[in-house]
């Protein structure tokens, strides 16, 4: 059987990571536990793209030299995700010989099937972005069309893949598969692109006078490799291509590129072509998530109002903000991002709906009986039913669309049942009446309807679910494979130990 193999975009290292960053692995970690949790062999790429002109200005600013600054960033990245809680299985970074090694090789392959040539190259440039554009763009945008900077004008020779060749091909493919992009406004956005404008040759060197940090591009000592060329490849030099091959061959093709929808250029145009010509298959998907706005404007270093996800993991810790990241708006689509939204989300949905559900009871199973419930017979009350078959039929089909908002959409309607069953039986009522297997056959239907929920949430908050399950007296080794398949109401005995509650309310202190 075939790893499930996803990626993230790597990360420049010319400044510290911000929220944008933390989504795109929020988002892709939640997808990997999913399918570990379905019982598929998953395969997590992430890292650190450590070359370029403005990584090495940046360190030049800091007074460092260039080979410690990255090494730095890269560890700063390194720290944020193991406080994420990210579960990546390799971290690669474009400045490790493995990786160079592949460049290398792919532009030996493309050069010698005719996809490469040296010519004067006379462009648009935006160093902040690293990105070439034509002079009709640039006038039309006034400027960079990404960041809307200013874009300075070079003239020199260089190396050219033929992008242009590719053109009709792409689109042709694109037209035959209209869920390589998703979500499918992305997708109309590179066909609309591919329709109205006519693909430029793309350079892929720098002289190296110039520009020195970078791969030393194989064919010319003279010139380093492009950033982005360089970049994009490390989604098959991670994968062990030229160094494993049966590793790679276990791999390819990608099942999901996760990016930012403001580089799907990069990765749905420019990667396809580079795959197209190393005749390899191409990804499964390329998935373009929205952008975390303040007010009208993207989170960015450009504009100045960058949200520090380490700040927010000390306030509302990171559950806390992974449930937020991942609840509050749908993948695909941009989200306004705010202290108060946050309150309101945390304290509505974790510490009201989730906490109180699960402390209570917990609580209940301690006072009434000792902390140990057993039944003999199963009782599932009927309330519970659909939203269990809801669970059951749809959420698997849910979060394989990345459509996580609305999986846990469904786990919240079943925790607020619970939350209604509570307050309609009345237990306090149970234990004075002295109704006590009554009381034991409820206690054991929430306290499984508590273990089931663990589950469903582990992609989503895997500390949160450990913490419940550690709670029930429960094994997180229920957690590590196909746990998804033996999901549903079972007969057994719960020795529970209460623990301090899950999500302390947060005041509203802070402002917007």
């Amino acid at each position: 059987m075939s790893d499930f193999y996803l990626t993230t975009p790597l990360y420049y290292v010319n400044a510290s990571p911000h929220i944008g960053h933390a989504y795109t692995n929020v988002i892709s970690d939640c997808m990997a536990r999913f399918r570990r949790l379905n019982g598929e062999s998953v395969f997590f790429l992430t890292g650190t793209d450590e070359h370029g002109e403005k990584i090495k200005k940046a360190a030049e600013d800091c007074n460092e030299d260039v080979e410690k600054f990255v090494e730095e960033k890269a560890q700063t990245f390194k720290s944020l995700w193991k406080q994420l809680n990210i579960s990546y299985d390799f971290f690669i970074r474009t400045t490790e010989k493995s990786h160079v090694d592949v460049v290398s090789k792919v532009i030996k392959t493309v050069y010698d099937k005719g996809d490469i040539y040296k010519s004067k190259y006379r462009g648009f440039y935006c160093l902040p972005c690293e990105s070439f554009w034509t002079e009709s763009q640039v006038k039309e945008a006034a400027g960079c069309p990404d960041c809307k900077r200013d874009v300075e004008i070079i003239e020199e020779d260089n190396y050219f893949f033929k992008l242009s060749k590719y053109q009709e091909w792409l689109l042709e493919y694109l037209k035959n598969n209209p869920g390589f992009v998703k979500p499918k406004t992305r997708y109309n956005e590179v066909v609309s692109f591919l329709e109205r404008n006519t693909l430029e040759d793309l350079c892929i060197s720098r002289p190296k006078k110039r520009l020195g940090w970078g791969i030393d591009f194989p064919l010319d000592n003279n010139y380093v490799v492009y950033v982005w060329f360089d970049a994009l490849i490390n989604y098959i030099s991670g994968a062990g291509y030229l160094s494993d091959s049966d590793k790679f061959n276990s791999l390819w093709p990608v099942d999901i590129h996760f990016m930012a929808k403001d580089i799907l250029r990069h990765h749905a145009i420019f990667w396809p072509i580079m795959l197209k010509a190393l005749e390899l298959e191409m990804p499964r998907v390329i998935f373009a998530h929205g952008w975390w706005k303040i007010g009208e404007d993207k989170i960015s270093k450009s504009r100045g109002n960058i949200v520090n996800p380490l700040e927010l993991i000390k306030t509302i810790g990171v559950d806390g903000l992974r449930y937020f990241l991942l609840r509050e708006v749908p993948v695909g689509v941009d989200g306004n991002f705010s202290w108060s939204a946050i309150i309101n989300r945390l304290n509505s949905d974790l510490a009201n709906d989730l906490g109180n559900l699960v402390y209570r009871t917990l609580n209940m199973a301690e006072k009434y009986f000792k902390g140990v419930v057993q039944v003999k017979e199963l009782h599932i009350p009927e309330r519970f039913k659909p939203h269990l078959d809801c669970l059951q039929n749809d959420y698997a089909a849910s979060m394989e669309e990345v459509d996580f908002s609305s999986a846990l959409d469904k786990i919240w309607k079943f925790i607020n049942i619970m939350n209604k069953h509570v307050e309609d039986t009345k237990p306090w009522i149970l234990w004075k009446e002295k109704k006590l297997d009554e009381l034991n056959s409820f206690l054991f239907s929430l306290l499984e309807g508590i273990r089931i929920t663990a589950i469903y949430i582990y992609p989503f908050m895997p500390s949160t679910s450990e913490a419940i399950l550690r709670q029930l007296g429960i094994d997180n080794d229920v957690l590590s494979s196909n746990a998804l398949k033996d999901v549903a109401f079972r007969i057994g005995k719960f020795r529970v130990k209460k623990e301090e509650p899950l999500f302390p309310r947060i005041e509203s202190e802070s402002s917007d």
